[in-house]
């Protein structure tokens, strides 16, 4: 599977952590967030501040996010078996896919929480408030720094990193509203801020949750041009045209190809020297690793076929 990980790095090569460390620090920051959900738990409960508990389940949240994230980098290395030909790297898109419909659905209960709170406003001791809320702001920070340049690479750890920026925000919102009650009592800027927060983390998972989707719907990856792609193939000596092609996304940033190449005929008896051309030359520019060509003599290619997918029907 040595090829998967060839180009995974992708300009980011000495940030390229090792799986096993990787693994590592993912766990450390289970383990760190597990224990601070405990404590802003019982400070909620002890101060009367919904904030702390919102910020728990947060935590929670991020816990959970990297207990997913976990499991996914460990199934993803998994090398392919006859039953997942592919392999299983796409195991990391999965759980990145999880891991934003849990933040948007976490995003809209605190804005749900944030305006009912404006109707209802409740009595915080802000004292508490702030000191855990800073305790839980550190917890967020050293989670950020464990998971920050692995999440450069991986959407995967970049879905559970989102989730943990969401967190610190929320610390820090959390402090600044328990700072508002001590020196002016004003208790709205609780929900305000939780609202504020909610609406940025949307606008985060909106950016990134369109490339989790697209991977999974077999789209073509962005930074390539599908025609390009194309008219590159038939710009090669001896092929006529190239239909039924597919282009996609194994996981994320490892492209792959299939197509039919129509040979011209005075060159069918270069045709796999054509092919191999063809196979370098989207390796070389392209950087498609991943490449199945079909050849077809020009009299007997498909009839009425599509330049891209396939006929339906």
């Amino acid at each position: 599977m040595a090829h998967q990980h060839s180009h995974s790095g992708h300009g980011h090569s000495h940030s390229h952590i090792d799986p096993e460390a990787g693994d590592a620090r993912v766990a450390w920051a289970i383990v760190v967030n597990i224990f601070l959900t405990l404590a802003q738990l019982v400070g909620g409960v002890l101060s009367g501040s919904l904030a702390l508990i919102a910020d728990a389940l947060h935590n929670l949240s991020d816990a959970v996010s990297l207990v997913i994230a976990f499991f996914a980098r460990k199934i993803a290395r998994r090398p392919a078996d006859p039953r997942m030909s592919f392999g299983y790297g796409r195991a990391e898109v999965v759980a990145a896919l999880v891991n934003y419909t849990t933040l948007i659905v976490l995003s809209v209960y605190l804005m749900y929480e944030g305006v009912m709170r404006f109707f209802e406003p409740e009595t915080v001791n802000g004292w508490i408030v702030v000191w855990i809320a800073g305790i839980a702001l550190v917890v967020d920070l050293i989670t950020a720094a464990l998971t920050y340049s692995m999440a450069k690479d991986s959407m995967n750890i970049r879905a559970a990193f989102l989730h943990n920026l969401a967190d610190a925000l929320g610390s820090v919102a959390v402090i600044i509203a328990g700072t508002a009650v001590i020196l002016f009592e004003w208790t709205w800027v609780d929900p305000a801020v939780t609202i504020l927060i909610s609406i940025y983390i949307l606008w985060h998972v909106k950016s990134e949750i369109g490339e989790t989707i697209r991977v999974l719907m077999l789209g073509a990856p962005p930074e390539l041009d599908p025609e390009e792609v194309a008219s590159a193939i038939e710009g090669i000596a001896g092929v006529a045209e190239a239909h039924h092609i597919h282009l996609w996304s194994m996981q994320e940033r490892e492209p792959a190809l299939t197509a039919h190449l129509v040979i011209v005929a005075d060159a069918w008896d270069r045709a796999e020297e054509i092919r191999a051309e063809v196979k370098q030359m989207l390796r070389n520019r392209f950087g498609l690793g991943h490449v199945t060509l079909e050849i077809e003599g020009d009299g007997y290619a498909c009839s009425g076929s599509v330049r891209f997918g396939h006929q339906q029907g």
